[in-house]
């Protein structure tokens, strides 16, 4: 284990670390490990980097326990800087450096970190919070239901997560040692902020399968494949968005030798992944996960192989994760038939920063309520039919907008669609489209008539330039309810 500056050594052995990922790293000192379009950053040097942030951090008076604010652009320094905060004792707190100043606020009024790190240096604050001691780091919810959330990811609990995925994805054919050691897992690719929760997964997923990590500040698909070509990455990462720019690029010619990607931070569209797929010749490997559960859901390179008709679902359970699917009275229901998703993972984060607890969350056989609707068919792929807040009950008759939207994007023109339910005085709901293209409404609605039951036709159809999405690509649908139904003055 690797001791922290602040704490003795009988307390770091007590407890796992995620320091270790680079400290322990089995790259030598001179290989190239934190890589960037401008470069690489040796191995060797990036754990002197971590040991002068941290001893820099201590220095100014930070103690195991509290909360470090570090607000970097994503790159070497960023990586460096948060296993400078980890060999601390402390947590690490990522702020986005394209945040508005009022958002800053809010994050560091609500974690309470003892200082932020920036470019310019280290800034004391005032009142800072205690965290258990195997705290990591804070992460928020997404947002798209309500008010992010901060979340306290362990130490112990995320290295389980890594395990987890990490599980699957390995041979379970038997082979040699020195097989084993001639073979050197690809670079792992991570195309989003280290600012979110997927950034730093991604950054301590590679790590943990002994790869080196090639960061990206804001996505560009000539970037992406010019990376992809020089650091030679056969499987990585990527949000949908990112798929679809890549599809439309019509300056790039291919991936090689890209041989699987896996859609991470929001649902991927069977659609988006058949095109990326035919355009690229890559196998897109579904996963569904939320970021106080880790990866629950995936699919292996074995099931891609033998279930290419699969294509669209979340996957299968991984090991030790058990799910079940209830309906609105609580009951299970049977296969095939939809419901909400609730599962129960190994472990979890443990909880949220100022004292909030996952606890009504939980059931009483420790199943977490993830607030989705999901099949689970009879060869045990879940597929994920839409958030439980998004259904749209249409006198009855329930309408999940991701199957709608699919059939908007299918309509020469059509860039982005998005639908939503608004109240009707007969109905209950309706579904109503918003859409970015060129198409008329005549044109949209005879294809949803081609597709689609009656009840699941848009009432009306709303022309935007652009969709609200998070920085990871999630749909903000309140905002597009919250337009139709403008707060009285």
């Amino acid at each position: 284990m690797t001791e922290s500056l602040g704490e003795s050594e009988g307390d770091a052995q007590e407890r796992e670390s995620l320091a270790d990922l680079l400290m322990l790293h089995p790259f030598s000192d001179e290989e190239p490990l934190i890589c960037t379009i401008e470069g690489a950053t040796p191995a060797g040097e990036a754990r002197q980097w971590a040991r002068d942030v941290a001893a820099s951090l201590v220095v100014a008076g930070v103690r195991p326990g509290q909360a470090v604010a570090v607000q970097l652009e994503s790159g070497p320094g960023a990586v460096a800087a948060m296993f400078g905060v980890w060999l601390a004792g402390a947590i690490f707190v990522p702020v986005n450096p394209r945040q508005p100043a009022r958002e800053v606020e809010h994050v560091l009024a609500t974690v309470r970190p003892v200082a932020v790190l920036r470019d310019s240096g280290i800034e004391p604050l005032e009142d800072p919070a205690g965290f258990d001691p195997d705290v990591a780091f804070v992460t928020w919810t997404s947002g798209t239901t309500g008010a992010p959330k901060p979340i306290l990811q362990t130490h112990s609990g995320y290295l389980e997560i890594l395990d987890r995925v990490l599980g699957t994805l390995r041979p379970d054919r038997p082979e040699s040692e020195d097989s084993q050691s001639e073979r050197r897992p690809s670079p792992n690719l991570v195309p989003v902020s280290l600012a979110l929760n997927a950034g730093i997964y991604n950054v301590l997923f590679g790590l943990r399968a002994g790869a080196a990590v090639v960061l990206m500040g804001r996505f560009s698909a000539v970037e992406f494949a010019r990376l992809v070509e020089r650091y030679q990455i056969r499987s990585t990462v990527l949000p949908p968005a990112a798929m679809t720019m890549l599809t439309d690029a019509s300056e790039i010619d291919g991936l090689a030798p890209l041989r699987y990607v896996r859609s991470i931070t929001a649902p991927l569209s069977p659609l988006a992944a058949r095109r990326f797929m035919d355009r690229f010749g890559v196998t897109v490997l579904n996963g569904y996960g939320q970021a106080e559960i880790g990866e629950v859901i995936g699919w292996t390179a074995a099931d891609a192989k033998v279930h290419p008709e699969k294509l669209g679902a979340a996957g299968r359970p991984h090991q030790g994760v058990d799910i079940k699917i209830i309906d609105s009275a609580g009951h299970l229901v049977a296969a095939g038939q939809p419901g909400e998703l609730l599962v129960r993972p190994p472990r979890m984060a443990a909880g949220y920063a100022g004292g909030a607890s996952m606890a009504d969350r939980v059931d009483a056989d420790g199943f977490v309520r993830t607030g989705d609707y999901a099949v689970v068919d009879n060869d045990g792929f879940v597929w994920i039919e839409g958030r439980v807040t998004d259904l749209i009950n249409r006198g009855g008759n329930k309408v999940f907008p991701d199957q709608v939207e699919e059939v908007l994007m299918l309509t020469p023109g059509v860039s982005d669609a998005a639908v939503v339910g608004v109240p009707d005085a007969r109905l209950g709901e309706v579904p109503v489209a918003f859409v970015v293209g060129e198409a008329s409404d005549a044109d949209l609605e005879a294809l949803c008539r081609e597709h689609l039951v009656a009840y699941k036709i848009p009432v009306a159809f709303h022309h935007v330039d652009s969709l609200p999405r998070s920085e990871v690509g999630k749909l903000m649908r309140r905002q597009l309810a919250a337009s139709l139904n403008p707060p009285s003055p």
